[in-house]
């Protein structure tokens, strides 16, 4: 009874954290396609990618597979570790941008920024709120903590300056053209790179947004 119990648990945590996860993401790829159309690209709203429904933005593998692998993993393993996601990225036409030679930048900036600011919302009322009154319920103080904890990882990992994620756009921008060789490289050998950076480095993604969420929640 007590393992069926403890069993239960897990899967409405997973569930919990599903949901979570699958809407920050949502919110990063809209994040990109207002940024878009901010800077004179309606191309994602056009298309109707500009939307809270789950069904236009989510991708089999990257929104259910890999996350729900990962979120099973952990509870087998007891181990508290990163999970990740993403969704179809959000159609945009840089030629349409105003700004030519920082809008790609900009546009990649607004998904991770986007997960910082919900971060931010939710981490400082856990720390202004939450972890001062003993009157709130542990549900919605964990469930704030995942929010947390989801948009920082989701953050930090699109930052990193590796193909397909948004920080190559960032650093492909600010790239001089005698690095025309490197950024070829990192387009054809990205996703590789990237992959072995999650199997072998993922704990230190997750030691960096450990390190923020403290910095926000302050414990």
């Amino acid at each position: 009874m007590k393992y069926y119990i403890l069993t239960m648990i897990g899967i409405v945590e997973i569930l919990i954290i599903a949901v979570i996860l699958i809407f920050s993401i949502i919110l990063h790829e809209i994040a990109h396609g207002m940024a878009a159309y901010a800077m004179g690209d309606s191309t994602a709203k056009d298309m109707g990618r500009l939307s809270l429904n789950p069904i236009r933005h989510i991708d089999p593998f990257g929104s259910i597979v890999l996350p729900g692998i990962l979120l099973l993993t952990n509870l087998l393993s007891g181990v508290n570790d990163f999970v990740i996601g993403w969704a179809k990225p959000v159609p945009v036409n840089p030629s349409n941008f105003r700004d030519k030679r920082y809008g790609d930048a900009k546009v990649s900036l607004a998904g991770p920024g986007v997960n910082l600011l919900i971060a931010l919302i939710f981490g400082l009322a856990l720390r202004i709120f939450f972890l001062k009154s003993h009157n709130i319920p542990e549900g919605t103080v964990m469930v704030f903590v995942y929010i947390v904890q989801i948009n920082i990882i989701l953050a930090v990992f699109n930052l990193i300056p590796l193909p397909p994620l948004d920080g190559s756009h960032i650093l492909f921008t600010f790239l001089p053209k005698s690095f025309d060789q490197l950024k070829i490289f990192l387009i054809r050998y990205g996703m590789i790179i990237l992959l072995a950076i999650i199997i072998f480095f993922g704990n230190y993604i997750s030691l960096l947004s450990n390190w923020v969420f403290k910095l926000i929640v302050g414990l």
